[in-house]
């Protein structure tokens, strides 16, 4: 082995180290609940954007898991997240997914329709957690232990986990909706309220997933502009 390639692996061995040295930081609230055999990590996506679900993800990871890069989704590349939501997905003990649809939304507020996503996640999990680590929330109506975390998903590997899931699970399905209802930049903007997005919502008026009390200042969401957009369930 030459000078050059010795100083590559030593730089590769060091960026290793560092990377496992955050992650072991992020294990801090693992470690104190680890009394607990299933710790549970939950979060949510999709409380901002003027359509689509609201999101949330619960994960279960053994205790020795090892997935490195794993972080808080928005600060990771959407590429980034698909590799590590196939990971997540191959070595988590449980995964459950909760969704909201934007008429429910409407009905009782973000914040309520939040946590039904994340009661619904939760009880879709095959195995019950004996505890949960809630990315900054309190979940009502759950009887499982909870342990909020402001900026959880941050500070713990299972919160973290559950962020990239509940992200990966929305954009795809944001994607999807911009191949059946065109004009708004779905695939790009996520339901955000980008200028597209925007320039669509005054041209078009709301399409069936727009959150009509999230877009009353851009257009009037009346049933008739209502069926512009084509229709789509949630």
């Amino acid at each position: 082995m030459n000078k050059r390639e010795e100083e590559r692996l030593r730089k590769q061995q060091e960026k290793l180290a560092k990377e496992r040295a955050r992650l072991e930081a992020m294990r801090t609230y693992e470690k104190e609940y680890g009394m607990c055999r299933y710790i549970c990590g939950i979060d949510e996506v999709g409380r901002g954007p003027l359509a689509g679900p609201v999101v949330a993800g619960a994960v279960i990871l053994p205790a020795d898991c090892e997935i490195l890069y794993l972080n808080d989704s928005k600060k990771l590349s959407g590429k980034k997240r698909e590799v590590l939501y196939d990971e997540i997905m191959e070595k988590a003990l449980a995964v459950g997914i909760g969704m909201v649809s934007p008429q429910r939304i409407d009905e009782i507020n973000i914040l309520q329709a939040t946590y039904e996503a994340m009661r619904i996640a939760v009880g879709k999990l095959s195995i019950r957690p004996d505890v949960l680590l809630n990315d900054a929330v309190t979940i009502p109506e759950i009887t499982i232990p909870q342990v909020p975390i402001i900026k959880g998903d941050e500070k713990s590997v299972s919160i973290a986990a559950a962020s990239i899931v509940a992200k990966v699970t929305r954009d795809r399905l944001m994607v999807e909706y911009d191949e059946v209802i065109p004009g708004y930049d779905f695939a790009s903007n996520k339901g955000y309220g980008t200028k597209a997005h925007i320039a669509g919502l005054k041209e078009l008026g709301a399409s069936p997933i727009h959150r009509r009390t999230f877009i009353t200042k851009f257009c009037q969401p009346d049933e008739e502009v209502m069926h512009r957009g084509g229709k789509a369930g949630v």
